[in-house]
């Protein structure tokens, strides 16, 4: 009841301006991204879509609001979804929303988790600190945290520890990506966490998630200061006062043929595609598999719309399958 109570209010929360605020825990948020704001900005451009609501189900088990890490006094929570029955053990998938690193919920993700846990997946959607409460790398940490988590509760869930991928959204995706290439980055390795097991993951789904934070789309918007970007926000400078530390955060930095396989789905939106050809080039030279689906005349944010969320399903179902075969 929880996790619907929290998705309705959610997609039906429309900020004109973003606003910073505290929650009813004392941590920072900010309201600047929700589904039902999305909506109203792509429906002028394209009228006919709808909104994804989660397709609660008997034939999918869900639990709320777990924690899986804790810093001090903050507790961080994930929700799952997994199948009744189970033959063998699952894949897991753990799904990262989006909102430039400073705003969105766990909650967005629902609708993805429950159709991809109806194939046979463990999913759990994970919150993560955002700008507002945390800088890079916060965030990075955060997730690699919740695999550890994952897979060290692996056997209480019928799911298999050896075959988890990450799957995010914008820049949850740009996360999927960073932290699925950064396995033996030192920096990135939380020290707060619990599990004693790896944070390695086999395979990672980017949707419209940039994986270049030099390409001009990004580094080139913090052109005044009253208005900082999203990046800036995340990383407490712009690219021109600090270039490295966005070459530091950026996933294209650390893809190495030891890099997992990769699902691209992208929007028609070329911002979003930044280093994705280049990634290519390198998944290419080492032999590891990738897969590009750019859906055409799309917003940036259409898997939380139809027609284009069952598509998106079907590409992320399909990729899982073969990988973890």
């Amino acid at each position: 009841m929880y996790i619907r109570l929290t998705f309705y209010f959610l997609i039906h929360t429309v900020c004109v301006f973003p606003q910073q605020y505290l929650s009813e825990e004392g941590i920072p948020k900010d309201s600047s991204y929700t589904v039902y704001g999305y909506y109203q900005k792509e429906l002028i451009k394209f009228p006919s879509i709808e909104i994804v609501k989660p397709e609660h189900t008997p034939l999918v088990k869900e639990e709320s609001n777990i924690i899986y890490s804790s810093i001090g006094n903050r507790n961080l929570h994930l929700d799952l979804f997994y199948p009744c029955t189970t033959i063998g053990s699952l894949p897991i998938v753990l799904l990262i929303h989006g909102g430039g690193w400073r705003s969105g919920d766990k909650s967005f993700q629902h609708p993805l988790a429950i159709k991809i846990a109806a194939q046979g997946f463990l999913c759990a959607t994970i919150e993560y600190r955002l700008s507002p409460e945390a800088k890079y790398p916060a965030a990075v940490r955060d997730i690699k945290s919740a695999i550890q988590w994952l897979k060290y509760n692996a056997k209480k869930y019928s799911a298999d520890s050896t075959k988890v991928a990450l799957l995010g959204c914008s820049s949850g995706g740009h996360l999927a990506a960073l932290c699925g290439v950064t396995n033996n980055v030192q920096k990135f390795n939380p020290n707060y966490s619990d599990c004693n097991t790896t944070s390695e993951v086999r395979a990672v789904v980017d949707i419209d998630g940039v994986l270049d934070f030099t390409h001009p789309a990004e580094s080139g918007k913090d052109t005044s200061e009253n208005f900082p970007s999203v990046g800036k926000l995340w990383l407490g400078g712009t690219y021109k006062e600090n270039p490295a530390l966005w070459i530091e955060a950026s996933p294209l930095t650390y893809i190495s043929k030891d890099s997992p396989p990769f699902l691209f789905i992208n929007s028609s939106n070329d911002r979003f595609h930044a280093g994705r050809e280049e990634a290519i080039n390198i998944f290419t030279n080492f032999n590891i598999p990738f897969e590009v689906h750019t859906l055409a005349e799309t917003p940036h944010t259409f898997w939380l719309f139809h027609p284009w969320f069952i598509p998106t399903v079907n590409h992320i179902t399909d990729f899982l399958k073969k990988v973890f075969k």
